[in-house]
């Protein structure tokens, strides 16, 4: 389990940082290695100063890509994740970095937004990679319905871009159930396929243009050089990014970031180690080494002297990269996590849409969450710190702040709390929330 409040680290670091290429193994606590995370995710100290425009694509470009979903039950997953990072920003920031080619939307770890400087990246991957879910469902729909998917890619060629939206209206089945229409799926499979790509989204729902078009508008434009990397290149670019992005990580939890196959071993990774682009480290209580990317050697160094402190508040998105992998979640946080709107209600243990909480440099709790956006109220059907977590007065502080702001960004000022564990939590929260 995660070492308690006020744990005193004392970790000797031999790490030269005029020589990151040295092979001398670093030994950090478990500590210190979830602060070296956070700090690379983004996560560590709260803002220090109000979120600008650009910040939505600088923040995308530090954790290499942004998971899209779109659950609807608080703020989607993908502004959530930059609010916990940015804090109070306008959500349309998002939306305008897509639809001037700053971002581009493409499966990565599932669909994405990506930085434009990695899109050629992953245009590659695709090329490479037809044994993706996504790309043999999409191939074989093409099979079978190609007249009326060449026909939907002739007609957004003529016309231009459109939506699913823009077609006949779907049909409810003798089962009650909505079904998707034909076009829809089409849409989605010329998406996969790389046809079409996603040049604006309105109200969330995707505008499909052709891929050129979106191509045409790339800022950057797309890097050419990077489209003709071979198989091992890319996948060695990619594992350094994943690595990058994550701080310090086991080589096990690697190939998850971009779903790679096969997984990272630490035979592949050794030649990266003597090139100086990952440095080795050993994390207390692992039976297993632990790799950090050359970019970080400087934190790196910092955590390992206890010079890495947690400022940070925030309420994070189930689909948020740091707890995206249940694996390393437990390994590294000692927080165990399933999203569970995808378990059937009678085996959930937390609630629909259980958002974690992070405080300081920890995972210490969780909170299943509602927004009634015509109310304006934020609920919180019930609120679970974690058992060996104390609510002292400045975690309760902390994140009685943490949740008013979320409310407030998300325009649902009103906060109700229903239950939490332990019961003293929530009406501490209620003194708190009455006294702002």
């Amino acid at each position: 389990m995660p070492p308690q409040y006020g744990h005193r680290e004392h970790v000797k670091s031999s790490l030269s940082l005029s020589n990151p290429s040295s092979t001398t193994t670093v030994s950090l606590s478990l500590a210190q290695a979830q602060r070296l995370h956070l700090a690379a995710q983004g996560l560590l100290h709260r803002p220090r100063s109000r979120a600008k425009p650009a910040d939505v694509v600088a923040t995308v470009a530090r954790m290499r890509l942004l998971q899209i979903d779109s659950i609807h039950v608080v703020a989607r997953s993908p502004y959530l994740v930059l609010h916990s990072r940015l804090g109070d920003y306008a959500p349309q920031w998002l939306d305008d970095a897509l639809e001037a080619g700053r971002l581009a939307e493409c499966w990565a770890h599932e669909a994405c937004f990506v930085p434009a400087a990695d899109l050629a990246l992953h245009q590659a991957w695709r090329r490479q990679r037809s044994m993706h879910w996504a790309h043999k469902h999409a191939a074989r729909m093409h099979r079978e319905y190609r007249q009326g998917m060449d026909d939907l890619l002739a007609h957004i060629r003529q016309q231009g871009a459109a939506r699913a939206a823009d077609f006949e209206g779907e049909k409810r089945g003798a089962s009650g159930w909505w079904s998707w229409k034909p076009e829809k799926r089409w849409l989605e499979a010329w998406f996969a396929l790389g046809e079409l790509m996603v040049t604006r989204r309105e109200r969330f729902q995707r505008v499909y243009d052709l891929a050129e078009r979106v191509l045409d508008k790339l800022d950057p434009p797309l890097d050419q050089a990077l489209l003709q990397l071979d198989h091992t290149a890319l996948r060695e670019r990619f594992i350094l990014d994943s690595v990058r992005a994550l701080g310090v990580a086991q080589a096990r939890w690697i190939a998850d970031y971009y779903r790679l196959k096969p997984a990272v071993t630490g035979r592949e990774l050794a030649s990266l180690v003597a090139a100086g682009e990952l440095l080795v480290v050993q994390v207390a209580d692992w039976n297993v080494p632990a790799y950090v990317h050359r970019d970080h050697a400087e934190l790196l160094a910092q955590a390992a002297n206890g010079q890495l402190r947690g400022t940070h508040t925030a309420l994070l998105s189930p689909f948020d990269p740091v707890v995206w992998d249940r694996a390393r979640a437990q390994a590294l946080f000692g927080f165990e996590y399933t999203i569970e709107c995808y378990v059937p209600a009678p085996k959930r243990r937390y609630g629909y849409y259980v958002l974690p909480i992070l405080h300081r440099g920890r995972l210490v709790g969780r909170l299943d969450a509602k927004a009634h956006r015509a109310d304006g109220v934020f609920e919180i059907k019930a609120l679970f710190l974690e058992p060996d977590v104390e609510p002292t007065e400045r975690l309760l502080e902390d994140l009685a702040q943490a949740v008013t702001a979320t409310a407030r960004w998300h325009g649902t000022p009103k906060v109700r709390l229903v239950r939490s564990r332990p019961a003293s939590v929530a009406a501490a929260l209620r003194a708190r929330w009455r006294a702002s």
